[in-house]
């Protein structure tokens, strides 16, 4: 190219244009370099550690990171949200280090040995916490021991089952459906049980009005109901007794002789002081001898304190000692026994009076309570003698005694029906245990449970 040719300004455009390029590529290099040193400022607050892939970066990297968390190995990305299992440092040849291989990875072992195929790396799961198994619920446990309470009371009332509730559940075997007639064979069954002609009519009569004509077809339905029934006449509105509601607490005990009055009070002495309750027996049957004797065995065994008085004394005068003792000396409960026959019943019904009036005066507010114990045995006859105790004492409770050995212990309908005095205890056994605080529904179950129900295990 001839030099006289050449055109001074298309030199110096293409100088222009050459230093544009420089310069562009320059600019462009620093911003790579700055956005690379601001992307690795966002990976270290992030917890990133990625190797190195430029003897640049890895160097800027190395300067950046202290010995200490170059020796760590590197987070996932997620670790945060995601926990894991650390992954083994993977170094680069260029670090010098030995690699460690993968999961899954043939290792390479000495020179001519044969490559070792290592197992996958074990992910270990974050911990998760496991919930406790939540205890059983209050209801549970209290459906649980109401149903072993009424298989232990199952074998006491297992004369009184194979009598009334037997038949009745003779009446329903092997029926699907219910004729007009059957309710007249009920009628008889009840009619004929000790439960009292009132209270069978009165459930005779509630079955027919009550129930549908499709659940008089129902065996199952009328069988329910019978059940539910019971329980609700047994289920009488009555506060609980406190025997610290007062002290002392004076509990006055009436029946006839030989309802088990005598015996029942030393047992519920004997749990009372089981219960830490300092208790004082007073022998207000004097007119019989035996009974202050087996009162003072009881008041032995329990030991309990006993005021006792000659024989033939007065009642009301040893009842009254007794308590005023049980007054000065500090008793929790003091329990009066009482005479059971006297000459007429009129005579009976004088004397319990006045030892309620001489009660009164000893302690302001006595008697607490007042129990008639009634022998289970003597059946339709216990409501009479109840309606007769009833007219002459404030009756505030009912025991009902030796329903192990009779077949007529459904008069506990009766008088709950008809005298609306709550029963307080059922006694079914010799021992001091079976003299057993009453549950209506407890008492229900196991009326109303199978022949052959049988007590609970004792581990159970």
């Amino acid at each position: 190219m001839d030099p006289s040719t050449v055109n001074p300004t298309e030199i110096l455009e293409l100088l222009g244009a050459l230093g544009g390029v420089v310069a562009t590529g320059a600019l462009g290099y620093l911003f790579v370099r700055r956005a690379r040193a601001a992307r690795l400022r966002q990976i270290d607050s992030a917890g990133e550690l990625p190797a190195p892939s430029e003897p640049e970066e890895q160097e800027a990297t190395q300067e950046r990171t202290p010995p200490e968390a170059a020796a760590e190995p590197p987070r996932p990305r997620h670790a945060a949200t995601r926990p894991r299992a650390p992954e083994p440092h993977r170094a680069t040849p260029d670090a010098g280090l030995e690699i460690e291989p993968r999961g899954g990875e043939a290792e390479a072992g000495p020179e001519g040995a044969p490559e070792v195929e290592r197992p996958p790396a074990q992910i270990i799961p974050f911990p998760v916490p496991t919930t406790a198994r939540p205890a059983p619920a209050r209801k549970e446990r209290e459906q649980r021991e109401k149903e072993r309470e009424a298989l232990a009371l199952a074998p006491g009332l297992a004369r009184t089952r194979s009598g009334w509730i037997s038949r009745l559940r003779d009446v329903f075997a092997g029926r699907r459906e219910l004729d007009p007639s059957i309710v007249g064979e009920i009628e008889k069954v009840l009619l004929t049980a000790d439960i009292g002609v009132r209270t069978s009519q009165k459930l005779i009569e509630e079955i027919r009005t009550s129930l549908t004509r499709r659940e008089l077809a129902d065996p199952d339905a009328v069988w329910a109901f019978l059940r539910r029934r019971s329980a609700e006449m047994l289920s009488l509105p009555a506060p609980e007794v406190d025997f610290a509601a007062a002290r002392p607490f004076v509990l006055l005990v009436i029946g006839v002789n030989g309802s088990g009055k005598t015996t029942t009070i030393g047992k519920l002495a004997a749990k009372l002081g089981g219960n830490g309750k300092k208790v004082l027996l007073a022998a207000g049957d004097t007119f019989r001898a035996a009974a202050v004797e087996q009162l003072e065995i009881w008041a032995g065994r329990t030991s309990a304190t006993i005021v006792r008085g000659k024989e033939g004394a007065d009642p009301s005068s040893v009842i009254f000692e007794g308590i005023k003792r049980a007054a000065m000396d500090g008793f929790d409960v003091a329990i009066a026994d009482t005479a059971g026959r006297l000459h007429t019943k009129t005579d009976l019904m004088q004397e319990l009076q006045k030892i309620r009036r001489v009660v009164a005066k000893a302690s302001p507010g006595a008697p607490h309570e007042t129990w008639l114990v009634i022998d289970a045995t003597s059946g339709q006859n216990a409501i009479a003698q109840a309606q007769i105790f009833t007219e002459a004492m404030a009756v505030s409770g009912i025991v009902l005694t030796k329903l192990d050995g009779t077949a007529k212990g459904g008069v506990i309908l009766g008088i709950a029906d008809q005298l609306k005095i709550p029963v307080r205890y059922v006694g079914i056994g010799e021992r001091v245990e079976d003299l057993r605080p009453f549950d209506p529904g407890e008492f229900v179950d196991a009326l109303f449970a199978p022949p052959n129900a049988a007590a609970p295990a004792e581990h159970a």
